[in-house]
């Protein structure tokens, strides 16, 4: 059983008379650093010169230096850019001015779990990863809930690491639903196992494919978005709220049925697992971030060309016109999303 930590186990005052420097000011960074603000943290924001986000978070409150300057007065540096620009960020401007007792963290663990950073042994490494997108983390704090979050340690140089990363839980918000304790590579591996299967390829794939059968049977194409699309959110945020029991109550006696005899024909048990733990081996054994560490490191042609190929897609430009003329068309703003 999993061990779970929430507010009774959190104690704030462990960042009291620290300074946190939040890497980044993109979706998590900008969460992290206003709830983090919000709960009374003394908080600076680490950006690379000339970074369109400095004029955010400035607008916002913060102090912005550079991620050199910003490692250098912090006891706490929070990495919040992208996977694939940490290693060389890290090995340019944190680890020249690191030094010992301060704490490193992180809020997934794919640079540690595959050494593409490797700290010196004098410092705390922990990791505090939201189960939720920054924008998700910033609206749910706002409205007094928080997402939950996973906890873990790989190095403990103070001794206080726990006590540290449950305080930061604690401080984004993420206490108020839960922290579980994890390790860094079990996050890793089923964090890009659940974004590759299931989260963003497999759903994705399972609506565009239902959207085009639709399309090529002659059905409108508004008609195939709102049955293969739309109504995806409806369903995950009953899913969310009760389980997979409370969708089933909510839906069609018709519509459960149809769960019951036609889920399994779209996704063949067998076939479908097996092919799932080939992709779970491909994470676990280093594959795939061999694959995406070379695709960055080589123009990004094929992740380019994958990203164009999507915005032209039907499902996507029919998508986009429907969403106008809805409740919320003009609501383009991702902190709005969860509500």
């Amino acid at each position: 059983m999993a061990k779970m930590y929430y507010e009774k186990d959190c104690d704030l005052s462990y960042l009291d008379g620290k300074k946190i420097a939040v890497i980044g000011y993109g979706s998590q960074g900008h969460a992290h650093a206003m709830n983090l603000k919000d709960s009374g943290c003394d908080v600076v924001i680490g950006l690379y010169e000339g970074s369109k986000s400095a004029a955010k978070a400035e607008a916002a409150g913060f102090t912005v230096m550079s991620t050199a300057e910003a490692t250098k007065v912090s006891d706490i540096i929070m990495i919040l850019i992208n996977d694939e620009k940490q290693s060389a960020m890290y090995k340019k401007d944190i680890a020249p001015n690191l030094s010992a007792g301060k704490a490193l963290a992180f809020a997934h663990g794919f640079n540690i779990r595959y050494k593409q950073i490797v700290p010196p042994a004098d410092v705390d490494i922990f990791m505090i990863a939201p189960k939720g997108p920054g924008h998700t983390i910033r609206s749910q704090y706002v409205n007094g809930k928080g997402v939950p979050c996973l906890i873990a340690v790989e190095q403990n140089a103070t001794g206080n690491a726990y006590k540290l990363g449950l305080a930061y839980a604690a401080g984004i918000g993420g206490a108020r639903g839960g922290v579980m304790e994890t390790t860094f590579s079990d996050e890793t591996e089923t964090d890009l196992f659940g974004e590759q299967a299931v989260l963003c390829g497999g759903v994705v794939e399972l609506m565009k494919l239902g959207f085009e059968t639709l399309v090529d049977a002659g059905y409108e194409p508004e008609n195939a978005y709102f049955e293969c699309i739309h109504e995806m959110k409806l369903i995950i945020d009953l899913i969310n709220k009760g389980g997979v029991a409370m969708m089933n109550y909510s839906v069609s006696d018709t519509a459960e049925y149809g769960e019951y005899v036609t889920g399994s024909r779209i996704l063949p048990y067998d076939e479908t697992k097996a092919r799932m733990k080939q992709v779970l081996t491909e994470i676990q054994d280093g594959t795939f971030a061999g694959k995406w560490i070379a695709e960055n490191n080589n123009g990004r042609c094929y992740f380019n060309s994958m990203r164009k190929l999507l915005a032209a897609h039907q499902m996507e430009t029919v998508g986009a016109e429907l969403r106008k003329n809805m409740l919320w068309g003009e609501d383009d703003d991702p902190d709005t999303a969860s509500n």
